[in-house]
Protein backbone atom coordinates (compact mmCIF):
# COMPACT_ATOMS: atom_id res chain seq x y z
CA UNK A 1 0.00 0.00 0.00
CA UNK A 2 1.80 3.10 -1.16
CA UNK A 3 1.64 6.53 0.46
CA UNK A 4 3.47 9.97 -0.05
CA UNK A 5 6.41 10.23 1.70
CA UNK A 6 7.50 13.21 3.51
CA UNK A 7 10.66 15.22 3.87
CA UNK A 8 11.01 17.51 7.01
CA UNK A 9 12.29 20.80 6.92
CA UNK A 10 14.33 22.34 10.14
CA UNK A 11 11.55 25.49 11.24
CA UNK A 12 13.54 25.98 14.74
CA UNK A 13 10.29 24.79 15.86
CA UNK A 14 8.92 21.42 16.69
CA UNK A 15 6.44 21.49 14.23
CA UNK A 16 6.04 18.10 12.78
CA UNK A 17 4.62 19.67 9.09
CA UNK A 18 1.42 17.61 8.61
CA UNK A 19 -0.53 20.89 7.60
CA UNK A 20 1.12 20.98 4.65
CA UNK A 21 -0.18 17.54 3.66
CA UNK A 22 -3.98 17.42 1.85
CA UNK A 23 -6.26 16.65 4.78
CA UNK A 24 -6.83 13.02 3.67
CA UNK A 25 -3.28 12.31 3.66
CA UNK A 26 -2.28 13.25 7.46
CA UNK A 27 -1.79 11.06 10.15
CA UNK A 28 -4.26 9.96 12.00
CA UNK A 29 -2.37 11.70 15.54
CA UNK A 30 -3.22 14.71 13.31
CA UNK A 31 -6.66 14.52 13.61
CA UNK A 32 -8.62 16.36 16.62
CA UNK A 33 -11.09 13.49 16.55
CA UNK A 34 -8.47 10.73 16.88
CA UNK A 35 -9.72 8.05 19.30
CA UNK A 36 -7.02 8.62 21.91
CA UNK A 37 -7.45 4.38 22.08
CA UNK A 38 -4.71 4.39 24.94
CA UNK A 39 -4.79 7.32 26.89
CA UNK A 40 -2.95 9.71 28.94
CA UNK A 41 -2.11 8.16 32.63
CA UNK A 42 -0.67 4.69 31.58
CA UNK A 43 2.80 3.72 33.74
CA UNK A 44 4.24 3.63 30.96
CA UNK A 45 8.45 4.29 31.01
CA UNK A 46 9.65 7.35 29.82
CA UNK A 47 10.78 6.75 26.30
CA UNK A 48 8.88 3.68 25.61
CA UNK A 49 8.58 2.67 22.08
CA UNK A 50 5.75 0.22 22.94
CA UNK A 51 3.72 3.08 24.01
CA UNK A 52 3.64 5.09 21.40
CA UNK A 53 3.20 2.11 18.70
CA UNK A 54 0.21 1.20 20.50
CA UNK A 55 -1.31 4.29 20.61
CA UNK A 56 -0.86 5.07 17.06
CA UNK A 57 -1.86 1.57 15.82
CA UNK A 58 -5.13 1.12 17.43
CA UNK A 59 -5.77 4.83 16.63
CA UNK A 60 -5.47 3.86 12.83
CA UNK A 61 -7.84 0.61 13.71
CA UNK A 62 -10.52 2.41 15.25
CA UNK A 63 -10.64 5.16 12.24
CA UNK A 64 -10.68 2.08 9.90
CA UNK A 65 -13.31 0.21 11.72
CA UNK A 66 -15.26 3.57 12.41
CA UNK A 67 -14.61 2.58 15.96
CA UNK A 68 -16.25 -1.02 15.40
CA UNK A 69 -13.25 -2.45 17.03
CA UNK A 70 -12.25 -5.33 19.92
CA UNK A 71 -9.14 -5.24 21.00
CA UNK A 72 -7.37 -8.72 23.00
CA UNK A 73 -4.54 -7.87 25.07
CA UNK A 74 -1.55 -10.43 25.99
CA UNK A 75 -0.11 -10.13 29.56
CA UNK A 76 3.04 -8.04 29.28
CA UNK A 77 4.20 -4.67 29.59
CA UNK A 78 1.79 -2.92 27.84
CA UNK A 79 -0.98 -5.12 29.59
CA UNK A 80 0.67 -4.05 32.72
CA UNK A 81 1.72 -0.28 32.38
CA UNK A 82 -2.04 0.29 30.94
CA UNK A 83 -4.73 -1.28 33.40
CA UNK A 84 -3.11 -1.70 36.48
CA UNK A 85 -6.38 -2.83 38.80
CA UNK A 86 -9.03 -1.18 39.07
CA UNK A 87 -7.71 1.78 36.94
CA UNK A 88 -7.54 1.23 33.03
CA UNK A 89 -6.27 3.81 30.17
CA UNK A 90 -7.93 2.14 27.44
CA UNK A 91 -10.90 3.77 25.83
CA UNK A 92 -11.81 0.98 23.44
CA UNK A 93 -13.66 -2.30 24.20
CA UNK A 94 -10.40 -4.34 25.42
CA UNK A 95 -9.84 -7.74 27.16
CA UNK A 96 -6.82 -8.99 29.13
CA UNK A 97 -5.82 -12.72 28.10
CA UNK A 98 -2.80 -14.37 30.07
CA UNK A 99 0.36 -14.57 28.33
CA UNK A 100 0.16 -17.19 25.50
CA UNK A 101 -3.36 -17.46 24.27
CA UNK A 102 -4.23 -13.83 23.08
CA UNK A 103 -4.53 -15.01 19.46
CA UNK A 104 -6.83 -17.97 20.54
CA UNK A 105 -9.28 -15.49 22.57
CA UNK A 106 -9.48 -13.13 19.93
CA UNK A 107 -10.32 -16.17 17.32
CA UNK A 108 -12.83 -16.77 19.88
CA UNK A 109 -14.53 -13.15 20.16
CA UNK A 110 -14.17 -13.25 16.31
CA UNK A 111 -15.92 -16.15 16.15
CA UNK A 112 -18.39 -15.34 18.59
CA UNK A 113 -18.92 -12.11 16.49
CA UNK A 114 -19.81 -13.98 12.96
CA UNK A 115 -22.09 -15.95 14.98
CA UNK A 116 -24.32 -12.85 15.80
CA UNK A 117 -23.99 -11.76 12.50
CA UNK A 118 -21.72 -8.83 13.80
CA UNK A 119 -19.81 -8.59 10.95
CA UNK A 120 -18.39 -5.06 10.85
CA UNK A 121 -16.94 -5.32 14.32
CA UNK A 122 -13.66 -6.25 14.30
CA UNK A 123 -10.95 -7.85 16.33
CA UNK A 124 -7.23 -6.91 16.59
CA UNK A 125 -4.81 -9.07 19.71
CA UNK A 126 -1.56 -7.84 20.70
CA UNK A 127 1.01 -8.63 22.73
CA UNK A 128 5.15 -8.39 22.91
CA UNK A 129 7.71 -10.88 21.72
CA UNK A 130 7.90 -13.14 24.58
CA UNK A 131 3.85 -13.22 24.29
CA UNK A 132 4.24 -14.10 20.35
CA UNK A 133 7.33 -15.47 19.76
CA UNK A 134 7.40 -17.90 22.52
CA UNK A 135 4.69 -18.24 24.31
CA UNK A 136 1.55 -17.88 22.42
CA UNK A 137 3.65 -19.09 19.26
CA UNK A 138 1.65 -22.12 18.99
CA UNK A 139 -1.49 -20.37 19.61
CA UNK A 140 -0.78 -17.78 17.00
CA UNK A 141 0.57 -20.74 14.59
CA UNK A 142 -3.11 -21.95 14.94
CA UNK A 143 -4.51 -18.39 14.17
CA UNK A 144 -2.59 -18.32 11.01
CA UNK A 145 -3.30 -21.81 9.99
CA UNK A 146 -7.25 -21.56 10.25
CA UNK A 147 -7.04 -17.84 8.34
CA UNK A 148 -9.43 -16.38 11.33
CA UNK A 149 -10.20 -12.99 11.01
CA UNK A 150 -7.89 -11.30 13.31
CA UNK A 151 -4.61 -8.76 13.05
CA UNK A 152 -2.33 -9.77 15.06
CA UNK A 153 0.22 -7.31 16.50
CA UNK A 154 3.29 -7.75 18.07
CA UNK A 155 4.81 -5.14 19.58
CA UNK A 156 8.81 -6.08 19.40
CA UNK A 157 10.95 -4.95 22.31
CA UNK A 158 13.61 -8.08 22.28
CA UNK A 159 12.74 -9.02 25.83
CA UNK A 160 10.85 -10.13 28.08
CA UNK A 161 11.19 -6.19 29.72
CA UNK A 162 7.83 -6.58 32.21
CA UNK A 163 9.62 -9.34 34.27
CA UNK A 164 12.97 -8.14 34.32
CA UNK A 165 15.01 -8.28 30.96
CA UNK A 166 15.03 -12.12 30.40
CA UNK A 167 15.97 -13.52 26.93
CA UNK A 168 13.26 -13.94 24.24
CA UNK A 169 13.06 -15.35 20.72
CA UNK A 170 13.51 -12.15 19.43
CA UNK A 171 16.42 -10.81 21.42
CA UNK A 172 19.26 -9.62 19.24
CA UNK A 173 22.31 -11.25 18.88
CA UNK A 174 25.02 -10.66 21.20
CA UNK A 175 22.73 -8.45 23.24
CA UNK A 176 22.78 -8.89 27.27
CA UNK A 177 19.77 -9.59 28.86
CA UNK A 178 19.84 -10.62 32.80
CA UNK A 179 20.15 -14.53 31.28
CA UNK A 180 22.30 -13.56 29.12
CA UNK A 181 25.34 -12.20 30.58
CA UNK A 182 28.30 -10.21 29.01
CA UNK A 183 30.57 -12.52 30.29
CA UNK A 184 32.31 -15.47 28.95
CA UNK A 185 34.07 -15.94 25.66
CA UNK A 186 30.98 -14.90 23.70
CA UNK A 187 29.59 -12.56 25.80
CA UNK A 188 25.69 -11.89 24.86
CA UNK A 189 22.99 -13.26 23.60
CA UNK A 190 24.35 -16.31 21.19
CA UNK A 191 24.59 -15.95 17.45
CA UNK A 192 22.70 -17.77 15.24
CA UNK A 193 19.39 -18.07 17.76
CA UNK A 194 16.00 -17.33 18.00
CA UNK A 195 12.93 -16.80 15.44
CA UNK A 196 12.29 -14.48 12.64
CA UNK A 197 8.39 -13.98 13.36
CA UNK A 198 7.20 -12.05 9.96
CA UNK A 199 8.85 -14.89 7.65
CA UNK A 200 7.30 -18.06 9.83
CA UNK A 201 4.21 -15.96 9.26
CA UNK A 202 4.69 -15.54 6.11
CA UNK A 203 5.53 -19.49 5.69
CA UNK A 204 1.63 -20.11 6.44
CA UNK A 205 0.33 -17.97 3.69
CA UNK A 206 -1.61 -15.66 5.23
CA UNK A 207 -3.58 -12.93 3.22
CA UNK A 208 -0.66 -9.71 4.84
CA UNK A 209 2.51 -9.89 6.52
CA UNK A 210 4.10 -6.19 7.52
CA UNK A 211 7.27 -4.93 9.46
CA UNK A 212 6.64 -1.67 11.08
CA UNK A 213 8.49 1.05 13.52
CA UNK A 214 7.84 3.54 15.40
CA UNK A 215 10.77 5.43 13.14
CA UNK A 216 8.35 5.93 10.80
CA UNK A 217 4.50 6.26 12.09
CA UNK A 218 3.16 7.31 9.17
CA UNK A 219 4.43 3.76 7.49
CA UNK A 220 2.81 2.01 10.25
CA UNK A 221 -0.53 4.10 10.14
CA UNK A 222 -0.82 3.10 6.72
CA UNK A 223 0.24 -0.98 6.92
CA UNK A 224 -2.47 -1.03 9.58
CA UNK A 225 -5.25 0.82 7.54
CA UNK A 226 -4.32 -1.60 5.40
CA UNK A 227 -4.80 -4.88 7.56
CA UNK A 228 -8.45 -3.83 7.99
CA UNK A 229 -8.85 -3.58 4.81
CA UNK A 230 -8.23 -6.95 4.27
CA UNK A 231 -10.39 -10.17 5.86
CA UNK A 232 -8.46 -13.40 7.29
CA UNK A 233 -5.54 -13.75 9.46
CA UNK A 234 -3.34 -10.18 9.40
CA UNK A 235 0.24 -10.14 11.37
CA UNK A 236 2.21 -7.17 11.62
CA UNK A 237 5.55 -6.73 13.88
CA UNK A 238 5.81 -3.35 14.96
CA UNK A 239 9.88 -2.65 16.15
CA UNK A 240 9.50 -0.54 19.81
CA UNK A 241 12.70 0.14 21.55
CA UNK A 242 12.92 -0.01 25.25
CA UNK A 243 14.95 2.24 26.86
CA UNK A 244 14.83 0.58 30.31
CA UNK A 245 16.46 -3.20 28.40
CA UNK A 246 18.26 -1.42 26.17
CA UNK A 247 19.96 0.80 28.17
CA UNK A 248 19.06 3.38 25.94
CA UNK A 249 18.48 7.35 26.42
CA UNK A 250 14.57 7.79 26.54
CA UNK A 251 15.10 10.89 24.44
CA UNK A 252 16.78 8.78 21.84
CA UNK A 253 13.95 6.39 21.31
CA UNK A 254 12.98 7.03 17.82
CA UNK A 255 16.67 7.81 16.40
CA UNK A 256 17.67 4.13 17.84
CA UNK A 257 14.23 3.15 16.20
CA UNK A 258 15.49 4.76 13.10
CA UNK A 259 18.90 3.27 12.79
CA UNK A 260 17.90 -0.26 13.31
CA UNK A 261 16.19 0.47 9.95
CA UNK A 262 18.48 2.69 7.96
CA UNK A 263 21.24 0.02 9.03
CA UNK A 264 19.40 -2.93 7.45
CA UNK A 265 18.79 -4.68 10.71
CA UNK A 266 15.42 -4.21 10.81
CA UNK A 267 13.66 -4.40 7.22
CA UNK A 268 10.59 -2.57 6.49
CA UNK A 269 8.46 -4.76 4.20
CA UNK A 270 5.03 -6.05 3.19
CA UNK A 271 4.28 -9.77 1.84
CA UNK A 272 0.70 -10.93 0.76
CA UNK A 273 0.11 -14.78 0.51
CA UNK A 274 3.75 -14.84 1.76
CA UNK A 275 5.12 -13.30 -1.09
CA UNK A 276 7.13 -9.55 -0.35
CA UNK A 277 4.86 -7.03 -2.39
CA UNK A 278 6.44 -3.76 -0.94
CA UNK A 279 9.53 -2.77 0.99
CA UNK A 280 10.92 0.78 2.77
CA UNK A 281 14.06 1.28 1.01
CA UNK A 282 16.87 2.92 2.33
CA UNK A 283 18.34 5.77 0.93
CA UNK A 284 21.77 5.13 2.71
CA UNK A 285 23.05 2.35 4.81
CA UNK A 286 24.44 2.87 8.13
CA UNK A 287 27.04 0.91 9.88
CA UNK A 288 25.29 -1.11 12.64
CA UNK A 289 27.71 0.27 15.09
CA UNK A 290 25.95 3.25 15.01
CA UNK A 291 23.03 1.66 15.89
CA UNK A 292 24.45 -0.54 18.43
CA UNK A 293 26.73 1.82 20.13
CA UNK A 294 23.67 3.73 21.42
CA UNK A 295 22.51 0.71 23.48
CA UNK A 296 24.33 -0.44 26.96
CA UNK A 297 22.93 -3.66 26.08
CA UNK A 298 26.16 -3.82 23.30
CA UNK A 299 28.48 -1.67 25.45
CA UNK A 300 30.75 -5.16 26.11
CA UNK A 301 31.34 -5.07 21.74
CA UNK A 302 33.27 -2.22 22.20
CA UNK A 303 35.47 -2.19 25.45
CA UNK A 304 37.48 -4.14 24.30
CA UNK A 305 36.12 -4.16 20.77
CA UNK A 306 34.98 -7.19 19.80
CA UNK A 307 35.57 -6.89 15.59
CA UNK A 308 34.19 -10.48 15.16
CA UNK A 309 31.00 -9.99 16.46
CA UNK A 310 30.62 -6.74 15.02
CA UNK A 311 31.22 -8.23 11.26
CA UNK A 312 29.14 -11.11 11.91
CA UNK A 313 26.03 -8.65 13.28
CA UNK A 314 27.03 -6.42 10.05
CA UNK A 315 26.79 -9.08 7.75
CA UNK A 316 23.23 -10.09 8.54
CA UNK A 317 22.15 -6.07 8.42
CA UNK A 318 23.65 -6.94 4.69
CA UNK A 319 21.65 -9.82 4.20
CA UNK A 320 18.60 -7.94 4.65
CA UNK A 321 19.80 -5.13 2.06
CA UNK A 322 20.62 -8.02 -0.29
CA UNK A 323 17.39 -10.18 0.84
CA UNK A 324 14.28 -7.40 0.84
CA UNK A 325 16.11 -5.54 -2.41
CA UNK A 326 16.45 -2.27 0.19
CA UNK A 327 18.85 -0.15 -1.45
CA UNK A 328 18.24 1.04 -5.43
CA UNK A 329 21.28 -0.92 -6.48
CA UNK A 330 20.41 -4.76 -4.85
CA UNK A 331 18.25 -7.10 -7.00
CA UNK A 332 16.01 -8.67 -5.09
CA UNK A 333 16.21 -12.52 -3.90
CA UNK A 334 14.27 -15.41 -3.35
CA UNK A 335 11.75 -13.57 -1.00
Amino acid sequence: MSYQRIKFYQTGTFTVGNRLLEEGERTVQAQKDRTNSLNSGHRACQGCGEALGARYALDAVMRATHNQLVAVNATGCLEVFSSPYPESAWQIPWLHSVFGNAPAVASGVAAALRAKGKTDIRVVAQGGDGATVDIGFGCLSGMFERNDDVLYICYDNEAYMNTGVQRSGATPARAWTNTTQAVGTEPGNPMNVGKNLPRIAMAHGIPLVATASVADLHDLETKVTKAMSIRGARYIHIHVPCPLGWKSDPAETIKVARLAVESGLFPLFEAEGGVVTDRTPIRKQVPVEQYLVLQGRFEHLFSPRDEQALAAIQAMADRNIHLYALLPTEPAMGT
